[in-house]
C-alpha cells in the first residue's frame, strides 16, 4: 500500500476533506511517516462498517470517549491501513466475515485527541492522522464486545447511528458525512 499514491488520487467529497488531504500530503512529501504511536501525529486506521443493503452501519460503545462510534485503530507500524481497519474491526466487534466494499480511501480525517487516562497511564494530547475505509457484514454475524476498549457492539439504522453519538463534532463532520457519501456505493443484493 503506497498511501502517498492513494491521497495523491484521493477526491475530496468536501472542504474538510480537502483540507486534510492536502495537510497530510505535506507531511508525507516532507518525509514523515508517522507509523507508530510514539510520534504526536500518527496514522490511524477507521472503518465504516455497512450491511449489505447500505441501511445499517456497525458501532461500537468505546469507553475511552464514553460514546457509540466507528471501529478502528492505530496503524502500530502497519504501512498498509486498511489491513490495519480490518484487523480492528475483527479485533473490536468479533466479526470474522468483514470485507472491503472498496479497497480505496473512503474519508479521511485530521482527528484531535485530548490527552486521558488509559490502563493507568497517561496519553498526552495528539492527532490521529485518519484514513476511513468503507467495509462491509452480515448483521446476522455473531458479534462481542472488546472489554479493554469498548462496552457493547451493535447495529444501527444510518441516521439512528448518527445520533447515538454522543460527539456533537462526530455528529455532524464525520458520521453524517460517512452516511451521505454512501450514495454512491449501490446495495449489494
Amino acid at each position: 500500500m503506497d498511501i502517498l499514491k492513494e491521497l495523491r488520487a484521493f477526491c475530496p467529497w468536501n472542504q474538510q476533506e480537502a483540507a486534510d488531504r492536502d495537510a497530510l500530503l505535506a507531511l508525507l512529501e516532507g518525509g514523515q511517516a508517522p507509523y507508530g504511536r510514539e510520534d504526536p501525529a500518527h496514522w490511524t486506521a477507521s472503518a465504516w462498517v455497512v450491511s449489505p443493503d447500505r441501511r445499517q452501519v456497525l458501532l461500537a460503545y468505546h469507553t475511552l470517549y464514553d460514546s457509540w462510534s466507528w471501529l478502528g485503530g492505530h496503524a502500530d507500524g502497519d504501512r498498509d491501513l486498511l489491513a490495519a481497519a480490518l484487523r480492528e474491526v475483527r479485533e473490536e466487534s468479533g466479526l470474522e466475515a468483514v470485507r472491503p466494499v472498496s479497497r480505496d480511501i473512503y474519508s479521511l480525517e485530521i482527528l484531535t485527541v485530548d490527552g486521558h487516562e488509559k490502563r493507568g497511564r497517561y496519553v498526552s494530547s495528539h492527532l490521529h492522522l485518519n484514513l476511513t475505509y468503507l467495509l462491509e457484514a452480515d448483521p446476522a454475524a455473531p458479534l462481542r464486545c472488546k472489554p479493554d476498549e469498548n462496552a457493547q457492539v451493535a447495529w444501527f439504522g444510518l441516521e439512528e447511528a448518527v445520533s447515538a453519538s454522543s460527539e456533537p463534532w462526530f455528529r455532524k463532520r464525520i458520521y453524517s458525512k460517512l452516511n451521505a457519501k454512501l450514495a454512491g456505493f449501490p446495495p449489494r443484493t
